[in-house]
């Protein structure tokens, strides 16, 4: 019998961790605890797209759900690269200082 293997959130890069869902990475949760998060934020909006940095694919939002642990969504990979920032419910954004965070996958 295959013993289940547990998988575990990254490090945390200001205040953002990815946990990949399955063996190849395909399905992720991304936890949020940064500064949107820090100032008390009522809601937050992951805004993601899909593909090289520059020129985003599928671009979408997902509202993320509070947690004891900070704010998570997960979603399914639909290119090997996952652009993604964060908009709390006031229209402030969080993106890095203009860098985005960034998921790969090989």
């Amino acid at each position: 019998m295959k013993s289940i293997k547990p998988f575990q959130f990254s490090q945390e890069i200001h205040g953002v961790s990815v946990q990949p869902m399955s063996e190849s990475g395909r399905e992720v949760k991304i936890r949020y605890k940064g500064l949107l998060a820090e100032s008390g934020a009522a809601g937050i909006l992951m805004h993601f797209g899909f593909g090289e940095q520059e020129g985003w694919k599928e671009v979408d939002n997902q509202e993320m759900n509070k947690t004891f642990d900070g704010w998570e969504a997960s979603l399914a990979m639909q290119d090997s690269q996952l652009n993604f920032c964060f908009r709390d419910t006031a229209q402030n954004w969080d993106n890095n200082n203009g860098l985005n965070w960034i998921y790969r996958i090989s």
